[in-house]
C-alpha cells in the first residue's frame, strides 16, 4: 500500500455531484494505491470480518446490498480508527445451487451431466464459477466495497480444500463422522440428501386419510391414518401403546395389509400417544424418520417402496413405476373399492420443500455419511452459557442459537452430486475395506489390492462454509494471518442463517481451534418492500440494488439502507427513502461548494482554531464534538440506524441550515482576522464531517475531501476524529440556541401573515434578565441580518405595542408591530392555540413529576432536567396569557 500522499487538488467543484463519474474514479484510485490491503500497520491493533461469501449462481440482491453494505462501514470506521484492518472477500461454490442452474443450462442444449461424464461436467460448471465470481466482484465495486483483494478465497480453492479434508479425517478419526444407512431429507428432483435446515416447510391443503387393516384370522381391524397413503406399502407394523386397553389383547398378533397383502405384526410401543386418533400407528422405517427409530427397537424390516426420482419402485407392487403423487391417486381409488378406506378429511399441514429445487422432500432410508453433533453441540452451548461465546446483536439471538443447538440433531454431510468437496473416502474392491485420507489412495493399506473407488459423493455446502473464519486465514497451517487476524471481530449475517451458518461455525471453529470464531454476531433483518412483504420472483416485487445505484448511486443506497433500521428488525424498501438520501447527498455537496467558493487559496497549514471565535464558530465547534463522541459510541455498538439520524440533523440542519449562513457575516465582512477564523472553522468542520460520513457514503465524502484543505492521499486513511473537551462551550449552546429560537420565531410569524423575508420588518426584543440582554446585544448583528430587519431595538424596558405580532421564547418576549398586517381577533386565535399547547405541555411534566415511580427511579440530572422545562413553559404560558389579556383590553 501507498503512503497516504497529497492527492492533486482540484481547484473547483462541479455545480452538481455526478455520482457515475466520481464512483468508477475513486474506486479506481483507491485500487490503485491499494489501501483496501490489510498487513501495513504491524504496530497497530488488528480487526479482522470475513465476507459471508456469497454463491456463484448469479447476482447479488438487495439483501446482500445491505449485509455488504453494514460490514464496509465497520471496516472503513476501524481502518480510520488506526487499526490494521481486513475485510476478507471470498465466494461459496454453492453445491446444489450451482450445480441445479448448469444442469438447467445443459437441458436447454439437450444435454445431461452424465452425457459430459464428471470431469467434462466439472469443467463447465468452473467456466460457470469464473464469470459470475468476475461478475460479483463488479457488483461489490459498484457498492464501493474496501476488499482486500490480495486474500481473496473461494470455498474449492486448493487451500480451503485441504481444510475440508483435515476436518473430515479428523472426525473421522475420532469418531465423529460415520457412514450409515437412515432416514434422511431426500430431493427427488435434484436426487440428493439434503440436511434438516435445507428444508423449507410450506403450508399445504391436503388430505388425511383413515385406514382399515384387518386383524389376521379376527374380525377385528386397527383403524390408521395417513397423509401419505403410497407409503403404506412400506409398512412393516403397526404400533399401539403398550397399556392401551383397547389393543393390548392384539400386541404379538399380524394384520393383513390391504392391497399387497403382507403380513405385518403389532408391536406395543410407548411412542405411540394413547389420546391421539385412533391410538394406532403405521409403522413405515424406511419413510419416516420416528417410524425408523421404532423399527429399530423392534426389529423390523425396512422396506423402501421409491427409486431416487420419486417413483414406486419394484417392492410397491401392482404400482412399480408410477410416480409417487400418482400412486396415491391410484392406491386411494383401489382402497375405496377394496373399502379399507373408511374417510378422507381434509388436512392443513407443513409439507417439507427443497430451499433449492421446491421439489417436496422425500423422507428416505438411504447410506450416507453423518457428523455426529451430540460432543460438538453440548461444548458449543456451555461455552455460550458460561458467557465466554460469541456476542449477538440484539442479544435476543444468543436464545435462538443455543435453542437450536440444544436441539440439534445429527448432520448428514453427504450430497449426491458433482460439483464440491468429494467425500475423501475410498472403498477397497477386493478386501471391503473402507480407507479415509487426507490424500488421494492409490492402494489398500489393508490388503495392498489396488482395485480402489472414491465415493461418488460430495459434503454439504455447508461443511466448507463451517470453516471460512479460519480457513480463509491459511488454517490448517499457523499462518501469520490466521495467528494475526483470528479470531475475527465480527460477523455480520441475517437471522435466518444462524442455525444454517452461524452455528456451525461456533461448533467447528471450538473443535479445531479452541476458539470461538468471532467476539460478535451482528444480526439483521430482511429486505421487505414497502408493504411488509417479503421480496421474492412470484410477487414481482424484489429490487435490484445495481438498478438502484445507477438511479440514485452507491451512497444513496448504502446510506438508506445501512440508517433505515436497527440490529435484528426487518427493513422496509422505499424509494423515497433513497431519494431523500440523494437529496441529503446533494445539500453536502452545495454546502462544501459555497464553503469552496470562500476559501480559494485557504491551505491545510492555515487552519487555525485559536483566534478569536465568534458565537456560532464556538456552536458549531461544540456540536462538532458532540457528534464525534456520540456517533463514536454509537458505531461501536453497531447503532447505525441512530448514527445515520445524528449526521444527518448535524449535516443538514446546524452546519449548512445555521452554521454556513451565520459564517456568511465574517466571510462577507471586512473583519480580516475574523474571514481568516470563519474559514477555519469552516474548513475544519467541514474536513471532520465528511471522515464521519465516510463510512457510509464513501465517494462523495472522498470526492468532496479532495477539493478541501486536507493532509493526506485518500479520507480513508485519515484518522478518524476523536472527541476533544477543549471543544466543549456549553455557554454558545445557550446563545445560539436563544439566536436560532428568536430567528425561526420571526420566520414563523412572517410565513403566518404573509410577509415575505425580502420585505424589512420592525422587531423588537424585551428580554427577561440581565444574561439574555448581554447575548442579544452582543450578537444582535445576526437577529438583523436573518430577521430582516428595518430596526431592532432590544430593551429590558420595553413595553408591548398595540398591533403586534407576539412571539415567546426562552429568555425574551418578541414583538413584530405589523400596523396594517395583522388581524388582532386572528393574532389572539394564534396565540390561544399556542397557549393550549404550552397547557398541555406543562400538565404533561406535572404529571411525570408526580409519578412516584419516576420520581424514584430517573437520574437526579434527568429530574432536574425536567424541573427546568417546567419552569420555562410555565413562563411561556404566563407570558401568553398575559399578551392575550392585552390584546383583548
Amino acid at each position: 500500500m501507498e503512503e497516504n500522499k497529497q492527492a492533486a487538488p482540484e481547484t473547483s467543484m462541479p455545480t452538481t455531484y455526478d455520482p457515475k463519474e466520481s464512483e468508477k474514479k475513486w474506486y479506481d484510485f483507491w485500487l490503485e494505491g491499494q489501501y483496501f490491503q490489510a498487513g501495513n500497520r504491524p504496530d497497530a491493533e488488528p480487526y479482522s470480518i470475513v465476507i459471508p461469501p456469497p454463491n456463484v449462481t448469479g447476482v447479488l440482491h438487495i439483501g446482500h446490498a445491505l449485509d455488504i453494505t453494514l460490514q464496509d462501514i465497520m471496516i472503513r470506521f476501524k481502518r480510520m480508527q488506526g487499526y490494521d484492518a481486513l475485510w476478507l472477500p471470498g465466494t461459496d461454490h454453492a453445491g446444489i445451487a450451482t450445480q441445479t442452474r448448469v444442469e438447467q443450462k445443459l437441458r436447454e442444449e439437450g444435454l445431461t451431466r452424465y452425457d459430459l461424464g464428471r470431469e467434462k461436467f466439472l469443467e463447465k460448471v468452473w467456466e460457470w464459477k469464473d464469470l459470475y465470481a468476475n461478475n460479483i466482484r463488479d457488483q461489490w465495486a459498484k457498492m464501493g466495497l474496501s476488499l482486500d483483494y490480495s486474500r481473496e478465497r473461494f470455498t474449492l480453492d486448493e487451500g480451503l480444500s485441504k481444510a475440508v479434508r483435515e476436518v473430515f479425517v479428523r472426525r473421522y478419526e475420532e469418531g465423529l463422522i460415520y457412514r450409515g444407512k437412515r432416514i434422511i431429507n431426500w430431493d427427488p428432483a435434484a436426487r440428493t440428501a439434503l440436511s434438516d435446515i435445507e428444508v423449507i416447510y410450506k403450508e399445504v391443503q391436503g388430505a388425511l386419510y383413515h385406514l382399515q387393516y384387518p386383524v389376521k384370522d379376527s374380525s377385528e381391524f386397527i383403524v390408521v391414518a395417513t397423509t401419505r397413503p403410497e407409503t403404506m406399502l412400506g409398512d412393516t407394523a403397526v404400533a399401539v401403546h403398550p397399556e392401551d386397553e383397547r389393543y393390548k389383547h392384539l400386541i404379538g398378533k399380524t394384520l393383513v395389509l390391504p392391497i399387497v397383502g403382507r403380513e405385518i405384526p403389532i408391536v406395543g410401543d410407548d411412542y405411540v400417544e394413547k389420546e391421539f386418533g385412533s391410538g394406532a400407528v403405521k409403522i413405515t422405517p424406511a419413510h419416516d424418520p420416528n417410524d425408523f427409530e421404532v423399527g429399530l427397537r423392534h426389529d423390523l424390516p425396512q422396506v423402501l417402496v421409491m427409486d431416487e426420482s420419486g417413483k414406486m419402485n419394484e417392492n410397491a407392487g401392482p404400482y412399480n413405476g408410477l410416480d409417487r403423487f400418482d400412486c396415491r391417486k391410484q392406491i386411494v381409488a383401489d382402497m375405496k373399492e377394496q373399502g379399507v378406506l373408511l374417510k378422507i378429511e381434509e388436512h392443513v399441514h407443513q409439507v417439507g420443500h427443497s430451499e433449492r429445487s421446491g421439489a417436496v422432500v422425500e423422507p428416505y432410508l438411504s447410506t450416507q455419511w453423518f457428523v455426529a453433533m451430540k460432543p460438538l453441540a453440548e461444548r458449543a452451548v456451555e461455552v455460550q452459557k458460561s458467557g465466554e461465546g460469541p456476542n449477538f446483536v440484539p442479544e435476543r439471538f444468543d436464545r435462538t442459537y443455543t435453542h437450536w443447538m440444544e436441539n440439534i440433531r445429527d448432520w448428514c454431510i453427504s450430497r449426491q452430486l458433482w460439483w464440491g468437496h468429494r467425500i475423501p473416502a475410498w472403498y477397497c474392491d477386493d478386501c471391503g475395506e473402507v480407507i479415509v485420507s487426507r490424500d488421494d489412495v492409490e492402494a489398500c493399506p489393508h490388503c495392498g489390492g489396488q482395485h480402489l473407488r472414491q465415493d461418488n459423493d460430495v459434503l454439504d455446502t455447508w461443511f466448507s462454509s463451517a470453516l471460512w473464519p479460519f480457513s480463509t486465514m491459511g488454517w490448517p497451517e499457523e499462518t501469520e494471518d490466521f495467528k494475526r487476524y483470528f479470531p475475527n471481530n465480527v460477523l455480520v449475517t441475517g437471522y435466518d442463517i444462524i442455525p444454517f451458518w452461524v452455528s456451525r461455525m461456533i461448533f467447528s471453529s471450538l473443535e479445531l481451534t479452541n476458539r470461538i470464531p468471532f467476539k460478535d454476531v451482528l444480526i439483521h433483518g430482511l429486505v421487505r418492500d414497502a408493504e411488509g412483504r417479503k421480496m421474492s420472483k412470484s410477487l414481482g416485487n424484489g429490487v435490484d440494488p445495481f438498478e438502484v445505484i445507477e438511479k440514485y448511486g452507491a451512497d444513496a443506497m448504502r446510506f438508506m439502507l445501512s440508517t433505515g433500521s436497527t440490529p435484528g428488525q426487518d427493513l422496509r424498501f422505499r424509494w423515497e427513502k433513497v431519494e431523500q438520501a440523494r437529496n441529503f447527498a446533494n445539500k453536502i455537496w452545495n454546502a462544501s461548494r459555497f464553503a469552496l467558493m470562500n476559501l480559494e487559496g485557504f491551505s491545510y497549514e492555515e487552519i487555525d482554531l485559536s483566534g478569536k471565535l465568534g458565537t456560532a464558530d464556538r456552536w458549531i465547534l461544540h456540536r462538532l464534538n458532540e457528534t464525534v463522541r456520540d456517533v463514536t459510541r454509537l458505531m461501536d455498538v453497531y447503532e447505525y440506524g441512530e448514527t445515520g439520524r445524528l449526521l444527518y440533523n448535524f449535516i443538514w440542519d446546524d452546519l449548512c441550515d445555521w452554521y454556513i449562513e451565520f459564517s456568511k457575516l465574517s466571510l462577507y465582512g471586512t473583519d480580516e482576522a475574523a474571514k481568516k477564523t470563519t474559514q477555519s472553522v469552516l474548513a475544519y468542520v467541514l474536513d471532520r464531517t465528511q471522515r464521519l460520513l465516510h463510512p457510509f457514503m464513501p465517494f462523495i465524502s472522498e470526492e468532496i475531501w479532495q477539493h478541501l484543505p486536507h493532509e493526506g492521499g485518500t479520507i480513508m486513511l485519515a484518522p478518524w476524529p476523536v472527541f476533544d473537551g477543549v471543544f466543549e462551550a456549553p455557554g454558545a449552546v445557550r446563545e445560539m440556541e436563544l439566536l436560532m429560537d428568536i430567528i425561526r420565531t420571526v420566520r414563523n410569524i412572517r410565513a403566518e401573515v404573509n410577509v415575505p423575508m425580502s420585505k424589512k420588518i420592525e422587531l423588537l426584543v424585551k428580554p427577561t434578565d440581565g444574561e439574555t440582554l448581554d447575548i442579544l446585544q452582543r450578537n444582535e448583528e445576526y437577529l438583523r441580518r436573518f430577521s430582516n430587519t428595518s430596526s431592532l431595538s432590544i430593551d429590558a424596558a420595553l413595553a408591548a405595542p398595540d398591533k403586534a405580532m407576539t412571539g415567546i421564547v426562552t429568555g425574551a418576549e418578541l414583538f413584530l408591530p405589523l400596523a396594517g398586517l395583522i388581524d388582532i381577533a386572528q393574532e389572539i386565535a394564534r396565540l390561544d392555540k399556542e397557549l393550549k399547547t404550552l397547557h398541555g405541555e406543562v400538565e404533561r411534566i406535572e404529571k411525570k413529576l408526580s409519578n412516584e415511580g419516576f420520581v424514584a427511579k430517573a437520574p437526579a440530572k434527568v429530574i432536574e432536567e425536567e424541573k427546568a422545562k417546567l419552569a420555562d413553559y410555565a413562563d411561556k404560558r404566563d407570558k401568553v396569557t398575559a399578551r392575550i389579556a392585552e390584546l383583548k383590553g
